[in-house]
């Protein structure tokens, strides 16, 4: 089995700063007579998130506005695969690749509805050619990177020399609505920013970044029994909405003893955990063996751009590299999606 390379992400911002306190303000206006207004500002002030970004402004009628499904569901896909085709173009650019050298390519996204997929439409903008491998990936939310990045580790090991482009993008702005307002949905309108991100998987290393010696037992793919209602997406006339229950809470901790299993003996010297939550980040690097300090570039991302979705990871990864650990340290990338799921890799870093 070759050992297969993941080389830097490069990760796309939408364009639309958002503060909490901006948040804070548009929940006053538009809930003041909830009945639990003050504690639900007291708990979205106390997300961990102080700003995100959107690809439109707050105040956009399919942001905060009264915009119905038949405007939010293309305005996220539009906006997410503008994100997408971005953070390809920039990926190819660091990496010094032409559309021609791609053999395949790996996209998730779950914001927006759209067929053809996201993949099909990035064929087209970056001009890929026709005859390239592709897995497209609609449902995994926040789990889609770390399930995307495993999907092109497989490409890659069967497909030796063979260059993978792994795409990810969200436009999660899309579920802020005002027509929700149980207590979890108004914290889920300060935890999700929109973005998009992009790398390459290949046998052959571009640059430093990760090493993932067996793609079959290097990678994790776990879906907790009975825990379908724990998140879950739904579509009205009013538009797409993330939903959860109070059981919801404890998911990712149900789904820990299954991740450090898996892990045994594999050391885990360096964290990409996605920033679900504070919490998620720092359960998930206590179960390693690993502290808060560990997992700063996932406590980092959360503060400055909140939740991104499937690509969280990949902008984890992205800040990893700015200050690189040792060659041959070990590395758990690990994402939480609806289902309950879970998607793990453990990689070494190369330098």
């Amino acid at each position: 089995m070759p050992t297969i390379h993941i080389a830097q992400p490069t990760t796309i911002l939408a364009p639309h700063k958002v503060t909490t306190a901006e948040i804070l303000d548009d929940i006053r206006a538009h809930h003041p007579n909830h009945p639990r207004l003050p504690a639900i500002l007291r708990i979205v002030a106390n997300t961990g998130v102080q700003t995100r970004y959107f690809a439109r402004p707050l105040t956009a009628p399919t942001v905060s506005g009264p915009a119905g499904v038949a405007d939010r569901a293309p305005a996220a896909f539009h906006d997410a695969l503008t994100l997408a085709e971005q953070a390809a173009h920039t990926a190819l650019h660091r990496h010094g690749l032409e559309p021609a050298d791609i053999d395949g390519i790996v996209t998730t996204h779950s914001t927006g509805w759209a067929v053809p997929g996201i993949d099909i439409h990035l064929i087209q903008r970056l001009g890929l050619r026709p005859t390239v491998r592709r897995a497209s990936l609609t449902t995994l939310a926040c789990a889609g990177g770390t399930q995307a990045l495993i999907r092109a580790t497989d490409l890659a090991a069967h497909r030796p020399g063979a260059r993978i482009l792994v795409v990810a993008a969200e436009a999660i702005s899309a579920i802020y609505n005002h027509a929700d307002t149980a207590v979890e949905h108004m914290i889920y309108k300060a935890l999700f920013g929109d973005s998009a991100a992009a790398t390459i998987v290949s046998t052959h290393p571009h640059g430093p970044g990760l090493t993932v010696h067996d793609p079959v037992d290097d990678s994790l793919e776990y879906v907790l029994p009975h825990s379908l209602d724990r998140y879950s997406g739904r579509i009205d006339e009013t538009g797409l909405h993330f939903d959860s229950t109070r059981e919801a809470l404890t998911a990712a901790d149900d789904v820990l003893p299954a991740l450090t299993t898996w892990l045994g003996t594999r050391t885990v010297d360096i964290p990409v955990i996605h920033p679900g939550s504070q919490r998620i980040i720092t359960d998930t690097a206590t179960a390693v063996g690993l502290t808060d300090n560990d997992a700063h570039h996932s406590l980092d991302t959360l503060t400055e751009e909140g939740n991104l979705g499937g690509v969280s990871v990949l902008r984890v990864l992205e800040r990893t590299h700015d200050t690189p650990p040792a060659d041959g340290a070990g590395c758990l990338v690990v994402a939480y999606g609806p289902g309950f799921s879970m998607s793990a890799l453990h990689a070494t870093w190369t330098n």
